[in-house]
């Protein structure tokens, strides 16, 4: 007999939520729009930072990779998550969602892990380019990336899905979104970039933890208001 049972309401909320995601990922393996032009935008930016630093000593130019990667990361982040939003607008999957017999916190939950793996799949793309452009050693930090990407990602995911579902019925919803959330999403870009600009520099991951508890912090708040407030935003 299994020590640990989940109740059957957890259950539903779990079926629930991997539905929800199955159905965003099951549009874009068939489409491709939100990771070929996120990617696309990202790869973009990431070659015109290193164009913008060409001449300068390896050192120099490992310094500025965090700050490279980062950024491209965000703003491509920004522009998948109004083309996910955007989706649901379309021929009323939006009005489909809100009627669904569907726990709106497994909406929630459902469309944040969707964006955690469109993010985590941009990430793929531009962290090994602007290793080769920028010159940081990819076998050396890719771990240490991959660890604070991991906890950047959350925040950026629950953010994300929760303000998207605020700015869904907005006019100027893709202005709007980026507006709200870049400011919010200062604290958790912010701590990643120190993070890996200070590992770059040699500093072990042992020392940032104040960094990564900054960013679990802030994962924790906004993933709990958007379990909580994604039914009354949805429906307002």
């Amino acid at each position: 007999m299994s020590v640990f049972r989940l109740s059957p309401v957890l259950k539903s909320w779990l079926r629930e939520t991997i539905l929800i995601t199955k159905k965003d990922l099951a549009i874009e393996r068939a489409t491709g729009e939100i990771v070929t032009t996120s990617g696309f935008f990202a790869i973009l930016l990431t070659v015109l930072s290193s164009l913008a630093f060409t001449g300068r000593d390896l050192r120099a130019e490992s310094s500025v990779a965090a700050g490279v990667v980062w950024l491209s990361v965000t703003f491509a982040s920004v522009l998948g998550l109004s083309r996910t939003w955007h989706r649901e607008r379309e021929e009323g999957a939006l009005l489909g969602l809100i009627v669904a017999p569907v726990a709106r916190s497994a909406i929630f939950a459902g469309k944040a892990i969707g964006v955690f793996a469109f993010i985590a799949a941009i990430e793929a793309l531009v962290i090994p380019t602007s290793a080769l452009l920028l010159g940081f050693n990819l076998g050396q930090y890719g771990a240490a990336l991959a660890l604070v990407a991991l906890f950047a990602n959350v925040g950026v995911a629950a953010t994300g899905t929760l303000f998207g579902a605020m700015t869904v019925r907005t006019r100027a919803r893709d202005l709007v979104l980026a507006s709200v959330l870049l400011p919010l999403l200062a604290p958790t870009l912010g701590s990643a970039v120190v993070a890996t600009m200070d590992h770059f520099d040699g500093v072990p991951l042992g020392d940032l933890l104040d960094y990564f508890e900054l960013m679990a912090v802030f994962d924790v708040v906004f993933t709990a208001a958007g379990l909580g407030l994604f039914g009354s935003l949805i429906e307002g």
